[in-house]
């Protein structure tokens, strides 16, 4: 039976991923709304690095599986999932006189913020070298952004652990795709001397029939006198729809994070049964794989 689970995830962290840059100024990556509005982002592939890091640390995930054999940057040749979470979940693209190719099981957007970036910027020197030696400071300027950000994960469980001839255990299935939840629960990233929390503060998902996206860009926050609030408009409009005859909301599930959102309790009242603090649902998920994989 095909199977796939989707979360989206609201965080809080500060200045998540650098471009170019110009002269001696490093810009945020981010892009401009039609409204005038100017958001920050962490690209999806930064989010997948910060995950493959964790799992090699935390879970020690192969990352011996990459040369330039072939004249390019890619993985080795005769690596395969049973050798590479990481292929397993994320793909590869092997470039040869054969060309090998497995599209991503594990399907990430932009951590987008939902806090409109105000042009802050951070004036920098390293004076306390300079001084060491009686030079003149070098000086530069960064730009800082703290704010909500949201992204989304999509996982097609039947395609876990399965690519041409190969398929693993159930068990080995089941235990990859729990490695991952762990990590989204401690999820972290390393930057400019700063190691950023991108925890959850709200996830809303579930376990589905079909691998799509249901929350993307439909899960926001609002600043009110009281404090931060997640909407709940859009949320409850998403779970009323129905796909193949039974509602969205009947296998949706969320975590909130105590005392974070001024709304808490509208949410426990408003979605009677479907919300718990974050370790419940991560717990609510990871027993939905083993039921799914029979372990």
């Amino acid at each position: 039976m095909k199977k796939a689970l989707t979360m989206t995830v609201i965080f809080q962290a500060n200045s998540l991923n650098y471009g170019e840059g110009i002269a001696n100024i490093s810009e945020l990556k981010k892009f401009h709304r039609g409204n005038g509005e100017v958001h920050t982002y962490a690209s999806r592939q930064s989010i997948r690095y910060d995950i493959v890091r964790l799992g090699n640390e935390w879970f020690g995930w192969n990352l011996n599986t990459v040369d330039k054999a072939s004249g390019v940057v890619q993985f080795k040749k005769e690596a395969t999932i049973e050798d590479s979470v990481e292929m397993d979940l994320f793909g590869y693209l092997k470039t040869d006189k054969n060309s090998q190719k497995r599209p991503a099981v594990v399907r990430l957007s932009h951590a987008i913020s939902l806090e409109p970036y105000k042009s802050d910027l951070e004036f920098l020197n390293n004076m306390g070298l300079a001084s060491r030696i009686g030079q003149d400071a070098n000086l530069a300027n960064i730009e800082q952004h703290h704010s909500f950000y949201t992204y989304t994960l999509t996982i097609d469980l039947s395609r876990v652990g399965v690519d041409g001839e190969i398929e693993l255990p159930n068990e080995e299935k089941a235990r990859r795709i729990q490695q991952l939840l762990e990590i989204l629960k401690g999820l972290n990233r390393n930057i400019r001397g700063r190691q950023e929390n991108l925890s959850p503060f709200f996830v809303i998902g579930g376990m589905y029939e079909v691998a799509n996206p249901f929350f993307l860009g439909r899960v926001e926050v609002g600043a009110t006198p009281n404090g931060w609030e997640v909407k709940t408009k859009q949320i409850r409009d998403i779970m009323e729809q129905t796909f193949a005859g039974q509602a969205i909301g009947e296998d949706t599930r969320m975590g909130v994070l105590s005392g974070m959102f001024a709304n808490e309790g509208e949410l426990y009242d408003g979605f009677a049964g479907k919300v718990t603090p974050i370790e419940p649902f991560f717990q609510y998920m990871s027993t939905k794989i083993q039921e799914y994989y029979g372990v």
